[in-house]
């Protein structure tokens, strides 16, 4: 059996692609996207009647004002992908707000709900969409309120326990804490080529602590681990209720026949050694992340970007709007 199918036992596997192929070559239960995977999926030809639909969907619906309809249009554009994607898995697919409404809960929340409209205009439900939303504290708190209007929120660019608590106080769905990129910043910050093998590699230990605190705490919130930069890293989190893997990753993990064991369960987490529980206030989850360099640099600069791809995609709509 491969680590894939073993990997399947213990967690669902959600494709971390917007292409169509390989989602069907993988088969995965979800599928998460985002600006950059949408950015480059929308330059192959096979996906240009998806962005064309979009552009005339935005035409028809916000007159000539090209700034107005550049947002309908990558809201439209998102939205096609994923119901393409929706036609593939049996479960859900998370689609991104605007990077750039990263620190303004209102435009945040309005956002959403339009993207939820696109996809009811369609005949999709929301228990099969996740609204992607950079975990700063302003998301956080739109993530509440759409919570409570069942708009169901996976809350993304999780480096942090404090982000990682703060969301799940507000009820969010779903949380995506990152792995691989908290691995580059300690290698980076210690000068090394490759991590100490006897040494946990530090985003592994992120997501388990996250998960046992979770679990020992009662909190319903999925945690599904996310950018990985080798299948060792995922091994070690076989049982985290979801992991989000690449294209790559995924047949690496199809081809391999070593033996995965289980690292998470919910009876291990309350085995663990209690986690004392935070309550988390705006002042002490701003402090928290303040206090975590790591946190707070690869928070900016994944909200940056994602917003750059964002600017791009932008570019390639403008002239034909």
């Amino acid at each position: 059996m491969s680590q894939l199918d073993q990997l399947r036992q213990y967690t669902t596997i959600v494709a971390d692609t917007g292409d169509f192929a390989l989602i069907r070559q993988y088969a995965p239960t979800d599928s998460t996207t985002n600006p950059s995977l949408i950015f480059h999926a929308s330059q192959k030809p096979e996906y240009r009647l998806l962005v064309d639909n979009a552009i005339e969907y935005g035409k028809q619906n916000c007159g000539n004002a090209v700034g107005t309809c550049l947002g309908l249009v990558l809201d439209k554009a998102f939205v096609n992908f994923g119901l393409e994607i929706l036609k593939i898995i049996p479960g859900r697919v998370s689609v991104e707000v605007d990077a750039r409404l990263s620190f303004e809960t209102e435009p945040t929340v309005e956002r959403a709900r339009r993207i939820i409209g696109l996809f009811e205009e369609a005949g999709i439900g929301r228990d099969r969409i996740l609204i992607k939303i950079a975990a700063t504290w302003e998301g956080i708190r739109a993530c509440e309120q759409l919570e409570r209007e069942g708009i169901h929120c996976n809350m993304t660019l999780i480096f942090s326990f404090a982000q990682a608590v703060a969301a799940a106080e507000a009820g969010a769905t779903l949380i995506s804490p990152f792995v691989g990129r908290i691995l580059d910043w300690h290698k980076k910050a210690r000068g090394l080529p490759a991590w100490p093998a006897d040494e946990v590699d530090p985003g592994v230990a992120s997501v388990r602590r996250i998960y046992t605190y979770f679990k020992q705490h009662g909190h319903a919130t999925v945690v599904m681990g996310a950018s990985f930069r080798n299948t060792d890293e995922i091994t070690a989190l076989a049982g985290c209720d979801y992991l989000t893997i690449s294209p790559a990753l995924l047949d690496q993990l199809a081809q391999a026949q070593g033996e995965v064991t289980r690292c998470l369960s919910p009876e291990c987490a309350h085995q663990e050694e209690a986690i004392a529980r935070v309550e988390m206030t705006e002042a002490r989850f701003r402090w928290m992340l303040n206090e975590d360099p790591m946190a707070t640099e690869k928070l900016s600069e994944g909200i940056r970007l994602f917003a750059r791809d964002i600017v791009r995609l932008e570019e390639t709509l403008r002239p034909r709007i």
